[in-house]
């Protein structure tokens, strides 16, 4: 201890002055490197180092999957060119505005439908079941201007008016069952007589041999009349618990029109099958839509993941799979768990029931939180029906983000995610709810320590240059115990 003292007391301002200018640049380089690996490869150095060469000496272990192998680079090339970054779709599992968005809004006294989204869906009508020739059929008429109306008392006062006039006239009954009707039953009555009046209507543009202009546009919303009322009856059978029944109408949907695929009946048809617990018939409908060519979607990519999931979830233990490693059935599932979380990053939180759910819109973003709402709304019950797969989520999905660290700027497996979803969403999904972003990586820890111990030495530095006595004297007093 004395021969310590007296080497202090012999030390000068200058020693101290060039010990921290030579520690603030040794921290400066550090911190250099760790930044620019983490740029490069998303994980700080000093934490790769230690995670992967000292914790094995000292006991310890991984209990993260290995990152999955790349998918082909032609399924991300292709999804690049036939997915548009921000276009809104109509939701395919979207509610009944008075069965069942109406009953949530005389309950909370919350309006669960933004202006921005009903909007739309006033547009969808006017696209789907007006065309041209509705001058010459006065209800057709009084519909046209019943779907513009934003009042929904005057619309259904229309389509009143509508059946005075013709009491087959499709498009009133799709109105009053959408939005009249206060239960599921009584919207199915309505559907049921907008079926047998579209039919008629269907037949007669069919059989009409005329080939203008006009006479296509008449079919084409005669057919997307019919087309919308055997889903929506599908979909009344599906939650009136007629699985069966609802399963039939939606594969011959699909086979009587299948030039119809935008409509994505395809995840009707998923979701009712899930139910049934038909997970062969899942997968064969899987395979015939999660194709290369095809758009992706989260009820797509879930969906496959929960599949893979279900064959190795209930045995799955992130301690014993840190021992021993993955099985190649394990690998598959976490694989797909990754496509699906880089796919739509906000799915596992209501999955996992961290975020609550509200009802979903009648429009979604695709890899936004509006389809992750509407995904999870209808899904969550048949994740938590396969023991274990929520277990495996949570294990695994948050990996996805280790592997692509600027999801903005570069994807794994698909493009880049949109920047413009947050904007799009705010606009789909009701102010009471919490609208979720993409999770940002936050800087690793030894970055910060790396940036902190800079700044700490250079300041150090420089109150030596500029005060070396006092910095002498302090040295001193902390280095040599009273």
């Amino acid at each position: 201890l004395l021969t310590v003292t007296v080497f202090l007391s012999t030390l000068t301002p200058k020693f101290y002055f060039a010990l921290t200018v030579t520690s603030s640049f040794i921290s400066g380089l550090i911190f250099v490197f760790e930044w620019w690996h983490f740029r490069k490869y998303g994980t700080s150095f000093i934490e790769q180092v230690s995670v992967s060469h000292l914790r094995p000496l000292i006991g310890g272990a991984e209990n993260s999957p290995p990152a999955p192998a790349a998918f082909s680079a032609g399924e991300s090339e292709t999804s690049r060119q036939n997915m548009p970054e921000c276009k809104v779709w109509r939701n395919p599992l979207n509610l009944f505005r008075g069965a069942e968005y109406s009953r949530y809004m005389w309950v909370t006294g919350k309006e669960p439908l933004t202006y921005y989204d009903m909007n739309l869906s006033a547009q969808d009508h006017q696209n789907f079941f007006t065309c041209d020739t509705d001058a010459l059929r006065p209800s057709d008429t009084v519909m046209q201007k019943a779907w513009r109306e934003r009042n929904p008392q005057a619309r259904i006062k229309a389509a009143y008016q509508a059946l005075e006039l013709n009491n087959d006239c499709a498009t009133a009954y799709v109105l009053l069952a959408e939005e009249e009707a206060t239960t599921i039953v009584d919207a199915e009555k309505y559907f049921k007589q907008a079926l047998k009046a579209g039919e008629m209507i269907y037949r007669k543009s069919q059989n009409c041999h005329s080939q203008s202009p006009q006479h296509e546009a008449q079919l084409r919303r005669d057919t997307n009349v019919l087309v919308y009322v055997k889903r929506r009856l599908a979909m009344c059978a599906r939650k009136l618990g007629r699985i069966r029944e609802a399963v039939k109408m939606m594969r011959d949907l699909m086979k009587e029109f299948p030039l119809l695929s935008m409509l994505n009946i395809h995840e009707n048809l998923l979701e009712a099958l899930l139910e049934l617990q038909a997970y062969a018939d899942v997968q064969a409908v899987l395979a015939k839509y999660d194709d290369i060519s095809l758009p992706k979607s989260a009820a797509i990519c879930y969906t496959a993941a929960l599949l893979k999931a279900r064959a190795v979830s209930e045995r799955f233990s992130p301690e014993t799979a840190s021992k021993r490693g993955l099985s190649t059935a394990e690998i598959n599932a976490v694989e797909a768990i990754h496509r699906a979380v880089e796919f739509n990053p906000h799915v596992p939180k209501y999955l996992l029931e961290m975020k609550s759910l509200v009802l979903p819109p009648e429009h979604i973003l695709k890899r936004g939180d509006s389809e992750a709402v509407a995904y999870a709304f209808f899904h969550l019950q048949h994740w938590k029906r396969i023991e274990g797969a929520l277990n495996l989520l949570h294990c695994t999905w948050e990996g996805t983000f280790r592997m692509i660290p600027y999801p903005l700027e570069k994807g794994h497996l698909f493009y880049p995610y949109p920047s413009c979803t947050e904007t799009a969403d705010r606009e789909l999904l009701p102010t009471f709810h919490e609208v979720s972003v993409y999770p940002q990586k936050e800087l690793p820890f030894f970055i910060h320590f790396t940036a902190g111990l800079c700044s700490f030495s250079a300041m150090l530095a420089l109150l030596t240059h500029q005060f070396p006595e006092l910095m002498v004297i302090f040295a001193k007093a902390v280095s040599i115990p009273s």
